[in-house]
């Protein structure tokens, strides 16, 4: 083989072995892109179990929620148990049977989630308790008004409009932790007027899975036998609706001071009707957006600067927290109209167009 035939031969190995190793460092190249991403377009799933639709208000939040979740990449996967405890569990396995990344809860019954929150750890799922604290399961996070508020601004308003006499309480759910804290702060409110006589418990009610033929039930049965009801709180507007219901049958509708909460439409309409004292409107689109913001944060593993705690029973866990409102009629338009919470043709629909508030 002459010189120039080996200088050749060279050339073509090393020609070979240059393409061999720069291909071989290209296929590494478009491996690491690929692989990068697909781990970047992994979709965060999100399981947003509810207790029920039932009541107004949390449809606001589902459509809030999934609208918000969406906006930031995420999927939303959508369950209601409809009051249903064991349903509700069912229903939490199944979402994490499906690979979420992180469950948002509003339960039924606060103290039945142990179990299947430990199950959802293990697999490195994140927990947020959405309005309803869940016990003892040391949630990543806890996102919801001051209950404890809502019962002092509850309160404060039927201490004002009945400083003395006969109170009927009505409850929610007892299962629900948030009717705890509401009735912790409204009778922290009451404690001097109780201790003092100045006011008298008539009766207490709790309405299981704020059923509210309870309410309805407990003020009947008050003016069946005779007495004297000066004034009723109730756990929300759905329950206050039925016990002005009973007090309407009897022409006794705007006589007494009822209250509620919530801000839901009909307790918005009675209102400014001034059959309801009040309600408590809670800024539920702040609420909704921030939980959606903070479940995709917690899905990438992203630190939480959240300084407040609640104690769940077991530990403190983090607690995100909105102030609730109290809402008369004198600030309905500042309030859940401003907010668009509901339309001032909604609320005053069934006043005349006369006594609508000016400048509207």
């Amino acid at each position: 083989m002459n010189k120039n035939s080996k200088i050749k031969k060279r050339t073509v190995i090393i020609s070979v072995i240059t393409f061999s190793i720069a291909s071989l460092f290209t296929a590494k190249a478009i491996y690491s892109k690929n692989l990068n991403e697909s781990t970047n377009s992994h979709q965060i799933k999100i399981g947003l179990s509810l207790d029920s639709l039932v009541i107004e208000r949390w449809q606001t939040d589902r459509d809030i929620f999934v609208s918000k979740s969406k906006q930031l990449g995420a999927k939303v996967l959508v369950e209601k148990a409809n009051n249903d405890t064991n349903e509700q569990i069912r229903q939490v396995k199944s979402l994490i049977d499906e690979g979420v990344d992180v469950l948002v809860i509003v339960p039924h019954d606060s103290s039945a989630f142990q179990t299947i929150l430990t199950i959802a750890k293990r697999k490195g799922i994140k927990v947020i308790a959405y309005d309803r604290l869940i016990k003892d399961s040391s949630v990543d996070l806890y996102v919801s008004f001051d209950n404890e508020k809502v019962g002092e601004l509850m309160g404060e308003s039927l201490l004002k409009a009945a400083p003395k006499g006969n109170y009927l309480i009505i409850n929610g759910g007892q299962e629900d932790y948030n009717t705890h804290l509401v009735n912790n702060g409204f009778k922290r409110v009451l404690k001097d007027s109780l201790d003092s006589g100045n006011i008298k418990i008539l009766n207490e009610v709790w309405a299981t899975s704020w059923n509210e033929d309870v309410a309805y039930r407990c003020v009947d049965e008050a003016l069946s036998k005779g007495e004297k009801i000066d004034a009723i709180m109730c756990g929300n507007d759905r329950l206050a609706e039925s016990a002005i219901q009973a007090l309407a049958e009897r022409k006794l509708a705007g006589t007494i001071p009822v209250i509620g909460q919530d801000a839901s439409l009909g307790g918005c309409q009675r209102v400014v009707e001034s059959t309801q004292l009040m309600t408590i409107y809670k800024p539920i689109r702040p609420l909704a957006e921030t939980a959606a913001e903070y479940a995709v944060k917690l899905a990438k593993d992203q630190h939480l600067s959240i300084k407040t705690t609640i104690y769940d029973g077991t530990t403190d866990i983090p607690f995100y927290v909105e102030d609730p409102i109290t809402v008369y009629k004198n600030n309905m338009v500042s309030t859940v109209v401003k907010d668009n919470f509901h339309s001032i043709n909604e609320i005053y629909m069934n006043v005349p167009k006369d006594s609508w508030p000016t400048g509207n």
